[in-house]
């Protein structure tokens, strides 16, 4: 039998790493996988040393916030190029919240007219709006709810009262989906923000102090107690401290279905070492913080975060060269980097290949199995999906004036990363080859939750 396409390098398999493997592609769909003698293909990949992973499923996104539903065409390909072969994007949408059919029935035709990969899709809830489309939207395939504590815009990205988010909690249950929340308390920041602009201190520095970490533990423990008193599946989508963290695992002790996820960033920023260097580049909300980093990576190695990703935002640089770091925009480009920098920092922990397992680990197979991807997505294994990718070992300083996601800014911009992304296939195709796009717009789908 020739196969269309044989990929061979260090395979890195659920459970082990496989030197001098191969897989063999039929379509869209990996047909073996083994090591020795290779089959006969029609294209052969030879990787060499390098690393060969599941595509990355990025488990937060925000591609449409900004420049709409066709803002999946640039984010696409920045994913393509980041190793990233499925976004599951937020809800939050611009001009509109993705939390009707026919929202829904729009982006995924959004998705399927401009997207170079693979789309999951949260779903969301207005405010006053009722439990009623939740169901509908269950069965239509989104993988997740989202919902605030706070408000970033009134219509776009609004809060949602207790008692409603305790209707929704209750909803939620029959459909089986996690609820994520963003977990920051509206009185508690929009009071010490005040406080801050009042004596004057709005630089960049203010950022961190004006959003404390008991605004996010507040919001935390009162959506646990909320998920605690309906049996709903419960899940913070960015703590950034490792009591957060803490906090989500005692309370899953406790028999509550909680979760929480952390992104990169967190990981590899502190606000008193690079605030002065990044300034508002490195807003985020939650914020990054001081002297956490240590205490993050060990709730990894705890096992404590049911997936990492980037909460990829595509705000123009304009948009945070400004005044005041409170008017700034807070989000940052991220699908180029999260791979990268993740095994940058934990190989500098654990060496390459618990590096790479990590990786594997925490950013293709747990977020898969999270949304109801897997196993087609997020695993090398037969019969998933041949979306796969190739980590070039060795030092690559990362230029963010090349980026493909059209806003070529980025707070990692300089930085050297021990991988780069050299190829990165979609279902058997080859998307990327380390310098180019090959995609074409649209040839990137929608992916139900099983």
């Amino acid at each position: 039998m020739t196969y269309d396409l044989l990929l061979m390098g260090a395979l890195v398999l659920p459970d082990r790493i496989l030197d001098h493997g191969w897989i063999a592609v039929t379509g869209e769909t990996i047909s073996a996988v083994g090591t020795g003698p290779a089959p006969a293909a029609a294209r052969v990949i030879d990787a060499g040393t390098d690393w060969i992973i599941p595509g990355l499923v990025d488990g937060q996104t925000h591609a449409t916030s900004y420049k709409g539903l066709p803002g999946f065409a640039a984010t696409s390909q920045s994913a393509l190029a980041g190793g990233i072969t499925t976004m599951v994007d937020m809800p939050y949408d611009n001009p509109d919240p993705l939390n009707t059919m026919a929202r829904l029935d729009a982006k995924i035709a959004a998705a399927h007219s401009h997207s170079h990969c693979d789309v999951a899709l949260y779903a969301t809830v207005a405010p006053g709006q009722g439990t009623a489309e939740m169901a509908p939207l269950a069965e239509a395939g989104v993988c997740a709810f989202k919902l605030s504590l706070i408000e970033s815009h009134p219509v776009r990205f609004p809060r949602l009262p207790a008692d409603e988010i305790l209707d929704i909690l209750t909803a939620s249950r029959p459909t089986g989906l996690p609820v994520g929340l963003h977990n920051e308390d509206q009185e508690i920041v929009r009071a010490t923000i005040a406080r801050h602009k009042a004596a004057g201190q709005i630089t960049p520095e203010y950022h961190e102090p004006a959003r404390p970490e008991v605004a996010e533990l507040a919001a935390t423990a009162q959506f646990m107690e909320l998920g605690a008193a309906t049996g709903a599946h419960v899940h913070i989508v960015h703590l950034s401290s490792p009591r957060g963290f803490e906090m989500v695992a005692d309370y899953a002790a406790r028999g509550v279905r909680a979760t929480g996820e952390l992104c990169v960033h967190y990981l590899h920023f502190d606000a008193t070492r690079d605030v002065a260097r990044l300034g508002a580049r490195m807003k985020v909300s939650p914020p990054i913080r001081s002297g956490v980093i240590d205490g993050l990576w060990q709730a990894c190695e705890d096992g404590l975060p049911a997936l990492i990703s980037s909460d990829h935002s595509s705000w123009p640089i304009d948009n945070k060269l400004v005044p005041s770091i409170f008017d700034a925009g807070a989000g940052i480009p991220g699908l180029e980097t999260l791979g990268p920098s993740f095994y940058t920092d934990a190989a500098q922990r654990y060496g390459a290949a618990g590096a790479v397992r990590r990786l594997v680990d925490y950013m293709c197979r747990k977020p898969a199995e999270f949304f109801g991807l897997a196993p087609r997505k997020g695993v090398i294994a037969p019969g998933a999906d041949a979306d796969l990718v190739v980590l070039k070992r060795g030092d690559t300083r990362f230029d963010a004036s090349q980026t493909r996601d059209g806003l070529n800014w980025s707070p990692y911009d300089g930085e050297t990363f021990a991988v780069s992304v050299a190829t990165t296939l979609r279902r058997g195709e080859i998307v990327w080859d380390g310098q180019t796009i090959l995609s074409a717009p649209g040839s990137g789908r929608f992916v139900p939750r099983r």
